[in-house]
């Protein structure tokens, strides 16, 4: 384990979990780094960083059935408002077919304190449902206001109830891919009748959470609790660096908890044999990794460092890169048998809680287009892997869509009727994970 700290920013630790031991031509290294934050945000005692901040509010006209929808979205927007600090710069976005300025407007972002945070709340007053929904345009937006921001901390929060009707698939890619690295956005969904793979695509191409607020009623403490995580952000643009020797390759890189995310195609070439993976923002908090690097074949007796896996902060203004913290990947060839076939219970843990998204995913689709069969057979291994990692949240979730019959065995029967707003909870949040009990 290996550690950086600097006076403006959290103090990062990197520590890495892995069965070093090979057998004679065993090629694959797997390990799991756990990135620690302390110290950062409004906790450590350190000035907080600057922040700007868009709440952008799905005003479609669906918003208005049932009318408290978007009464519950104007009441949990303000007080999100109320949870800014002061001195962050913030703006608010009504979304549609169009995106608009509520507050302040002109193409700026105005700075909280009592009274612009008094005059957001009575803007938001003029918020009515009306029109379609293009959310490419709402994160365009957000995007051009933040930007001028001279902020480290640059965030968006989406709230939508509805499908992205009014644009194409790829104009929303288009603009993901173009907010991608600026800013980073939790999204949410309201009520049943918007698309869970559009708002979890939202929140995984800008490194942010998704979840769903089935009952509007939930909206407020939902987006309190979302403003209090940025506002404790301390540090963003993290990236996890990975540098491998001559002849390795790195096969994969992927966030496993909090929650799932596959970052293998992320990555930007950072100089010779390394490459630099986007971690967004941090606060107080430890989030797994699991790292798999292809080494080539050595001899019994034979060691070698498979990877370094370092976390850096971009330099300012094209500056030299920061390293927050390091650790380092080995490689040794053994024939001890037990040594080398012993699965190190960290990579074992996550590579479960990886399949149970998978077969989760999997299986809802399987129920969705009729195939009964697959269903019943994916959905009975995650309540197996659910149950075998402790994944009580997971597990409890599942019993909502399936009957349990014996959870050590994955035996299940589907449910005939299952409530909307279970499936979209249980396919939102199959993607969390529990961490490994040290």
């Amino acid at each position: 384990m290996a550690n950086f700290s600097k006076s403006n920013v959290p103090r990062f630790s990197v520590d890495v979990y892995q069965n070093e031991y090979l057998p004679e031509g065993g090629r694959e290294v797997h390990s799991i780094v756990t990135v620690t934050s302390t110290g950062g945000g409004t906790t450590g005692g350190l000035p907080a960083p600057a922040a700007a901040v868009v709440v952008m509010v799905d005003c479609s006209g669906s918003m208005d059935y049932p009318p408290t929808k978007m009464r519950n979205a104007r009441e949990a927007t303000a007080a999100a408002i109320d949870t800014l600090r002061d001195g962050v710069a913030f703006a608010v976005v009504a979304g549609t077919h169009k995106a608009a300025e509520v507050f302040p407007g002109g193409g700026r972002l105005a700075v909280a304190d009592a009274a612009t945070r008094a005059r957001a709340k009575e803007a938001l007053r003029s918020l009515e449902a009306a029109g379609g929904t293009a959310i490419g345009t709402w994160l365009r937006l957000a995007d051009q206001l933040l930007a001028p921001a001279d902020a480290a901390i640059r965030h968006g929060i989406l709230l939508t109830d509805g499908r992205n009707e009014h644009e194409s698939p790829e104009d929303l890619r288009a603009a993901l891919a173009a907010c991608a690295g600026r800013f980073t956005c939790d999204a949410r969904g309201v009520g049943t009748d918007w698309e869970v793979q559009e708002v979890t695509g939202i929140a995984s191409a800008l490194l942010g959470t998704a979840d769903i607020v089935a009952d509007p009623a939930g909206l407020a403490a939902d987006f309190t609790g979302m403003m209090e995580t940025a506002m404790g952000k301390g540090v963003a643009d993290v990236a996890l660096r990975l540098w491998t020797p001559q002849g390795a390759e790195v096969r994969f890189v992927k966030q496993v908890a909090p929650t799932v995310e596959d970052l293998t195609g992320r990555r930007t070439e950072a100089g010779p044999r390394a490459g630099d993976y986007p971690t967004g923002s941090w606060g107080d908090e430890s989030r797994d990794y699991h790292v798999c690097v292809r080494v080539p074949a050595a001899g019994v007796g034979q060691e070698m460092l498979a990877a370094r896996v370092a976390l850096v902060l971009p330099g300012r203004a094209g500056g030299a890169p920061t390293t927050l913290a390091q650790g380092l990947v080995r490689a040794v060839w053994t024939e001890d048998m037990a040594a080398s076939t012993s699965i190190n219970p960290q990579v074992a843990h996550y590579t479960g809680q990886a399949e149970l998204a998978q077969a989760i995913q999997q299986g809802l689709h399987a129920r969705k287009t009729g195939d009964w069969d697959s269903a019943t057979a994916k959905l009975g291994r995650a309540v197996q892997l659910a149950s075998a990692s402790g994944n009580a949240d997971t597990a409890k979730l599942l019993s909502k869509v399936v009957d349990v019959v014996d959870a050590a065995a994955g035996t299940v029967r589907l449910k005939a009727k299952v409530a909307e707003a279970d499936e979209m909870t249980l396919e939102t949040r199959s993607t969390k994970t529990v961490r490994v009990k040290k």
